[in-house]
């Protein structure tokens, strides 16, 4: 295996040309809430925000995770990045401008209101450390197909990636964010659109591949109901409970553009997922017998240095976007959830600011070492899902039921669900039951329980909730 210069040559002018907006935008980054929020005084174009959200959620861990899922189960695999559409579509019409209208941009905040503070920093823990889950399987994508550009083995090529994507967010913060992943949304669909021509054209075209496949590759059901609508449900979830997301969302002025914003996320991700699916179900055509974590990677090394170059650029826009907003998102709720609350005390807006800065660079390193020894990219990025998943419970129940449950048992909740759900994927999903169902059921029953228990005891419901009404 031989580096592929051109395509690494095609990459680090896309990087370079990254790098040069990145000094541009960053001298209107002062102050460390102009750096978490994105905004300088006006908002940010809502098909900006929706093409944003669209880049966080499209990173290397869906674009090599499904083509790896659908180099053994087919069309199928699609469904985990329509799931995330159709939660986008959800979003829209419940808590966009929910969100929106509570002012706040951090989903601790919004629970500390309803649920009391004890919440803020269980909510904000379970939140970074469901980010560093997706930055790792991010890192294992990236690696898998930078190791094919250097001709290097993975461990090393996951290293450069983790260095190398944490930098360019270190200046200009949310900001930076909205304009680069712009970019990024484009290069992602010129890379997937070059790929997916190229195997299908190196297969003899659409025909062919149904030919030399099995029937059941082309079946939407093939990977199982069961896991279909897990991914329903981490999907779903993990678009109501997102850092990141919340802080797109309040980028534009009004909650009309937040559910526009949210709209175009959703209509974008549908032909990303299923295009990303055939281009993995080319590889197991053309290459047979290979890792499926190699599946994208495979058919890169067989393309031309300048379809390689597109390709291996979408790619690295696909890492570089996602992991830039959970980088800043981690930093926003350090910086919100215990900086402001535990260090400043003397208004010095240049430290405010360089605690951001470093913090990002610091969490987007911190996952290199785990994504090194990840060996199915789509299973760990499902788990962060699931996660987040189990935060969208009370993320519904804040909003439309928050005399449901109690204080206390909203912190069982949040903390619980978190191992809970862990636990689960640690032993193997046992009795075919996906760790999704988990992390939604956990919530639910606690609070459910909670409420019966308080009304036992007093005739009538607790409402939890406390302080202004939610809007």
């Amino acid at each position: 295996m031989q580096p592929n210069h051109v395509a690494l040559a095609i990459v680090v002018a896309y990087m370079a040309g990254l790098g040069l907006l990145t000094s541009i935008v960053q001298r209107s980054v002062a102050s460390a809430a102009t750096f978490t929020s994105g905004t300088t005084g006006s908002g940010v174009p809502a098909i900006l925000v929706g093409l944003m959200l669209m880049s966080e959620f499209i990173g290397t861990s869906a674009s090599v995770g499904t083509a790896q899922e659908a180099y053994v189960f087919g069309i199928s695999s699609a469904w985990n990045i329509i799931a995330l559409s159709a939660g986008f579509l959800f979003y829209a019409f419940l808590l966009a401008g929910k969100y929106k209208d509570s002012g706040h941009n951090t989903i601790s905040a919004v629970f500390a209101e309803v649920y009391g503070p004890s919440t803020k920093i269980a909510t904000s823990l379970v939140m970074i450390f469901a980010l560093q889950i997706v930055a790792v399987a991010l890192y294992a994508g990236g690696g898998a197909i930078l190791s094919v550009l250097l001709a290097v083995n993975r461990t090393l090529a996951t290293i450069i990636c983790g260095i190398v994507a944490v930098l360019y967010v270190f200046v200009g913060g949310m900001r930076t964010v909205v304009y680069t992943n712009v970019i990024h949304s484009l290069m992602k669909y010129a890379g997937i659109a070059v790929a997916l021509y190229f195997g299908l054209s190196k297969v003899g075209g659409l025909g062919q591949l149904q030919a030399r496949l099995p029937a059941q590759m082309f079946s939407w059901t093939n990977v199982g109901f069961g896991q279909i609508f897990a991914w329903f449900i981490a999907g779903i979830g993990a678009t109501f409970s997102t850092q990141y997301v919340i802080q797109a969302v309040n980028t534009v002025e009004t909650r009309q553009k937040a559910r526009a914003a949210s709209l175009s996320a959703a209509f974008l991700l549908v032909p990303f997922g299923i295009a990303t699916a055939l281009i993995g179900m080319c590889a197991l055509v053309l290459f047979p017998g290979i890792k499926s974590i190699n599946a994208f990677s495979a058919l890169i090394a067989d393309m031309n240095g300048l379809m390689a170059g597109v390709v291996a650029a979408g790619l690295a826009a696909s890492l570089f976007g996602t992991i830039a907003a959970i980088s800043v998102s981690t930093a926003t709720l350090l910086y919100k959830d215990f900086y402001v609350r535990f260090v400043k005390a003397d208004n010095d807006e240049s430290r405010a600011l360089s605690f951001v800065r470093v913090t990002t660079v610091i969490v987007g390193l911190l996952p290199i070492v785990l994504a090194i020894y990840t060996p199915n990219v789509l299973q760990i990025t499902f788990l962060a899902k699931a996660i987040r998943a189990s935060l969208s419970v009370l993320v519904l129940l804040v909003f439309y039921a928050p005399w449901f449950g109690t204080k206390s048992a909203a912190l069982i909740s949040i903390v619980g669900s978190m191992v809970a759900t862990i636990a689960w994927f640690l032993m193997g999903n046992p009795f075919g039951i996906d760790n999704a169902y988990v992390a939604l059921a956990f919530p639910l029953v606690v609070m459910a329980v909670s409420s019966m228990m308080a009304w036992m005891r007093t005739g009538t419901a607790l409402p939890a909730k406390s302080g202004r009404e939610l809007r």
